[in-house]
């Protein structure tokens, strides 16, 4: 696997494709910058070899339109606050604008170009449009894993026109040797934590993480689904029938590879999706109707708990409960600690997918765990086994 350090960038110009899709208020200042604040150690590597860096990255979705509110104009200075250099900013991606703005680059500078999907060829993966790319830089470093399952012109096709100069950033390099510790060397025991509403969005990473796994634990919407195929009573409870058939089959083949699956014993109940419900506690497969478990219960906390402050290697993909409300959070707030707990003890442990890098945060513990994947579609495509274009692209 090359990466940055097997590069030195003296007199070289860098073309790193960042992921500098940050959320802009009304007045397009950045709410959150953890992603440029992830790519900073890559684009410090270049500078400090004596090289210049020429960031390329999308922002939004215009579809192939220029759409000002979406201009990576609006992030200059933030991106210049957190690399601590001046960066400057060209109003095109390509063209003669972009390529003599990338030849007047001198060592130390960092050149942010306008946003790529301003051009339909990006996201058409458009060979031409990456050749374009390819001339402004001499080395090809791609640094974007939030991108990497997609394969688009400045993810996957232009690393073609650097046969032997390109390269995964830090955080790219980081992603994959997270995954890897999960998937194939992580220290036993190895348990998977899975939350989220629905079986069928976790059906391929299930099936694809059984024979890396001592434990499963299933929590959030998709119990429901499995607890209902054992011939629970699961109330109003979000279920999927249509999967009850296959819910049973995780199950025989978790037990054919010897993996321990853990539903919750009991749940909170309510009598409505809503914050100020009634509840109440109670066992999983026995929620009354009219009502519906929204969180794990306390037996649920106490086994899950046992389960993951055992471990060695903690995988953590979505929530145990609806934690955007206070009162259904206890459970993933719980989890957390767990997984915290279990990290200082020395496990390693891999926090990914949306909803529960969005709990992560919420609840401060970031910090806490080992690692916490800057991808939410691109990991879960991973751990589903699919080959990730832009990362195949970098290995060829």
């Amino acid at each position: 696997m090359k990466t940055i350090d097997d590069f030195n960038f003296s007199d070289k110009k860098a073309l790193i494709r960042v992921d500098f899709n940050v959320p802009l208020d009304e007045n397009f200042q950045v709410t959150d910058s953890n992603r440029i604040q992830a790519a900073k150690p890559t684009i410090i590597k270049v500078l400090e070899d004596g090289g210049s860096a020429i960031l390329m990255s999308h922002l939004g979705r215009p579809k192939g339109m220029r759409n000002d509110a979406m201009s990576l104009q609006h992030i200059v200075n933030k991106a210049s606050e957190i690399i601590g250099v001046q960066v400057k900013f060209v109003e095109e991606a390509v063209g003669p604008k972009a390529e003599e703005a990338a030849a007047n680059l001198k060592p130390g500078e960092v050149l942010l170009l306008e946003n790529l999907r301003f051009y339909a060829g990006e996201e058409k993966g458009d060979r031409e449009f990456a050749e374009k790319l390819s001339r402004l830089g001499d080395v090809y470093v791609n640094d974007a894993f939030g991108t990497a399952h997609r394969a688009h012109a400045s993810t996957t096709i232009v690393a073609e026109f650097f046969p032997e100069n390109k390269c995964f950033g830090y955080l790219l390099a980081k992603e994959i040797e997270a995954i890897k510790k999960v998937m194939d060397s992580g220290e036993k025991p190895v348990t998977a934590i899975l939350g989220g509403a629905k079986v069928s969005s976790k059906i391929t990473i299930i099936e694809n993480i059984l024979d890396a796994i001592d434990h499963l634990i299933i929590g959030g919407g998709m119990a429901y689904t499995f607890v209902k195929a054992k011939g629970g009573r699961v109330g109003d409870s979000i279920h999927e029938d249509d999967k009850l058939d296959l819910a049973l089959e995780i199950l025989d083949k978790a037990r054919a590879k010897n993996v321990t699956v853990h539903l919750p014993g009991d749940v909170i109940a309510a009598d409505d999706f809503s914050n100020d419900a009634n509840t109440q506690i109670c066992p999983i497969d026995a929620i009354p109707e009219g009502w519906q478990g929204l969180d794990a219960g306390p037996k649920a906390l106490e086994n899950f708990g046992e389960v993951i402050l055992n471990s060695k290697t903690i995988l953590w993909n979505g929530p145990v409960g609806v934690f955007e409300m206070e009162n259904f959070a206890k459970g993933t707030i719980a989890v957390g600690e767990y997984v915290a707990e279990a990290t200082k003890k020395g496990a390693f442990s891999l926090v990914g997918g949306g909803d529960s890098v969005a709990a992560v945060k919420k609840f401060g513990f970031k910090d806490k765990v080992s690692y916490v994947s800057t991808g939410g579609g691109a990991m879960l495509e991973s751990l589903e086994g699919k080959d990730l274009p832009g990362i195949a692209a970098i290995q060829k």
